[in-house]
């Protein structure tokens, strides 16, 4: 693990996050570049859950962003995780993962019913997401959603993020 801190975000990281993100997905092939935004609109919604930051030798190398999402079968409690970002030159050191794990881990703590996410599904498999044919995200190829169930949840049906992931 590495070496970091992760706290939540204060108005002194909004800066650093927009770089990182920028950086982050700058040469993503499957971004649209649009990944600081959607940070900006759900901060801007009060809909950012949690935005932790991961900090080393006090600087902002990383941010997770965790959001609402709903079902269409009106299960209640559930998060979509991302955008997530490190800065490139602190990648492939588990800064990422520290911060997928501590805001899970917050996640619980609150008494969620589970997380989402969109992404890689050897990465993000490690953390116990799984894709479930049950739960549907519009568009994007089956193995790439996946879900985390905290506990007996078993919501089902399409996933709606926030508006603040649509086109603007």
């Amino acid at each position: 693990m590495p070496r970091c801190a992760i706290r939540p975000e204060t108005a002194a990281d909004v800066d650093a996050i927009d770089r990182i993100t920028r950086a982050a997905f700058q040469h993503h092939p499957h971004s649209d570049q649009t990944e600081h935004l959607i940070i900006v609109r759900l901060r801007a919604a009060g809909a950012l859950t949690l935005s932790l930051v991961a900090e080393q030798d006090g600087q902002v190398v990383g941010h997770a962003a965790f959001s609402p999402i709903t079902f269409s079968d009106g299960s209640a409690g559930w998060y979509g995780l991302g955008p997530i970002a490190v800065a490139p030159l602190h990648q492939g050191q588990g800064v990422g993962a520290t911060l997928v794990q501590q805001g899970l881990d917050l996640l619980r703590a609150r008494g969620a019913a589970g997380c989402v996410v969109l992404g890689e599904p050897a990465y993000y498999g490690r953390f116990g997401f799984a894709h479930r044919a049950e739960c549907v995200f519009a568009g994007v190829p089956a193995p790439y959603f996946q879900v985390l169930a905290f506990g007996n949840s078993k919501a089902t049906g399409e996933v709606a993020y926030h508006a603040a992931f649509g086109p603007h």
